[in-house]
């Protein structure tokens, strides 16, 4: 007999992560004349002025910015300026360098810093292509890359390298502009999921075990749809569930002003998923079948287990801790709930999930060493990883008592935020089931009520509480007749 739990308590505040960021190195050396606003310690880049970590972002002809630092400082500086005030600045500290090497010109230098600066450029559009999609971030963009090709020949590696840059960039703004247009078009007015049924489906209807009976199959077609959804995830919008509750200079980042549908379409997803597991249950009208579709997902849970699908698990144990799920007993009395036990011990929340991360920490170590590509999936529970991240925000500060940005901070969001990234970019080892992924996608689910309903006519109330439940559903659906 599985305990009910409310699957939003994994979002009830708790301690952060244990143990000190681990932060990229960053060499002494900067940027500009701002460097001296920069503090290190052990030769890492622990705080500095906004000012001067924007000049450190910027190369020059001797130096160039560590790309986990590109990253970290691109990423959070969104919580303190526009990506595209960003770029302004960028551009500004670009023409005050090169007006300075054009007072001695030297042809091999302009042609050093120019190429840097060019390749600054590549790593930010291909990192954060979407804070160039509005006219100011464009504009600017030309800006800089005119500023730097001045006394460019026309065919120079240079030149050639912000053509193909540009491509690449228009490219990538057309694909993610595509697929927020479809978000728009599949998103529903309430989940994401086909028609939600109000009554017990005819006989003749499909149910999970008719599509598909092999528990390893389905846990692999629920990877395939994991890690396309989650493939749509960016750096950015992660970033915005911090911007969002941070009004630190009243600034808002680019993501308060565009929807981020990738993130919306991945919570409807898991919400889906519990959803779809519980009508399954509640739907089978004898206790055999019921046993036999719990014992099927228990199964499947493993199975992704296995795999390092730990979102579906989790989504999978939270239908089937749904209270229409939970409270039949004489179904529950019939299940070898062994198997259920260990899972549930795995997502246990006590100690803030002390056995999931232990869990989580092996697949890691797994992908990190991993000869073929079905080691190398790790999908975390994705309310937990944005409860870390948030948490890391809320208790540490953005600014230092003295002003300074607390860098140290966000190395470790940034650290975090980075390792997601390369999760969600491992191909999917697994072959395609069409028909099992639309059954899983298009299936129709019942509403929170109709959930009840069918859980009642399967099993009768048994206490007060429940009797009075059941009388207050009947009448609404009499008055509704």
């Amino acid at each position: 007999m599985p305990q009910t739990f409310v699957f939003s308590s994994i979002l009830a505040p708790s301690s952060s992560r244990q143990g000190q960021p681990s932060m990229g190195e960053c060499g002494s050396g900067g940027g500009g004349s701002g460097s001296g606003d920069l503090i290190f310690q052990d030769g890492r880049l622990i705080s500095g002025s906004l000012e001067a970590l924007m000049e450190h972002l910027v190369p020059t002809v001797d130096y160039y910015p560590d790309r986990t630092y590109i990253f970290t400082f691109l990423l959070s500086s969104r919580v303190f300026i526009h990506p595209h005030d960003l770029l302004a600045r960028v551009g500004q500290i670009c023409l005050e360098q090169r007006q300075q090497l054009e007072v001695d010109p030297d042809q091999a230098k302009l042609k050093s810093f120019s190429a840097k600066i060019v390749q600054l450029l590549k790593e930010w559009t291909e990192a954060f292509p979407y804070d160039f999609q509005g006219e100011k971030a464009m504009a600017e963009l030309k800006a800089i890359t005119h500023c730097v090709t001045q006394c460019e020949e026309e065919n120079s590696p240079v030149k050639k390298a912000i053509t193909q840059m540009m491509q690449n960039l228009f490219l990538s703004l057309a694909a993610r502009s595509q697929l927020q247009e479809l978000w728009e078009k599949l998103r529903p007015p309430a989940m994401d999921k086909g028609p939600v049924l109000k009554a017990k489906p005819p006989a003749s209807q499909k149910d999970i075990l008719s599509v598909c009976c092999d528990p390893l199959v389905l846990a692999q077609q629920l990877t395939h749809i994991e890690l396309e959804r989650v493939h749509s995830i960016h750096p950015e919008d992660l970033m915005q569930i911090l911007s969002h509750r941070d009004s630190l200079d009243n600034h808002r980042c680019r993501g308060d002003q565009t929807k981020t549908y990738s993130l919306e379409a991945y919570d409807n997803w898991f919400n889906c998923l519990s959803m779809l597991v519980a009508t399954e249950v509640c739907r089978m009208g004898k206790k055999k079948q019921r046993t036999r579709v719990v014992e099927f997902f228990i199964d499947v849970a493993r199975e992704c287990f296995n795999i390092g699908n730990f979102n579906s698990m989790m989504a999978i144990i939270s239908g089937m801790n749904l209270s229409p799920v939970a409270r039949l007993k004489k179904t529950w009395s019939k299940v070898k709930t062994a198997k259920f036990d260990v899972l549930e011990h795995h997502m246990d929340p006590s100690s803030n999930f002390c056995n999931y991360r232990t869990a989580l920490q092996g697949a890691t170590q797994r992908s990190q060493m991993a000869h073929s590509s079905r080691e190398k999936i790790v999908i975390p529970v994705f309310n937990l990883f944005v409860k870390d991240i948030y948490f890391l925000h809320k208790i540490h500060t953005n600014r230092l008592p003295d002003g300074q940005v607390n860098f140290k901070k966000f190395w470790e969001i940034s650290r975090q935020i980075h390792d997601f990234m390369m999760w969600t970019q491992v191909e999917c080892p697994f072959e395609k089931d069409k028909k099992i992924q639309s059954y899983l996608l298009t299936a129709p689910i019942y509403s929170e009520e109709a959930l009840f309903i069918a859980s009642f006519e399967s099993e009768g109330p048994e206490n007060h509480m429940e009797k009075d439940s059941w009388k207050t559903l009947r009448t609404t659906l009499l008055n509704r007749a």
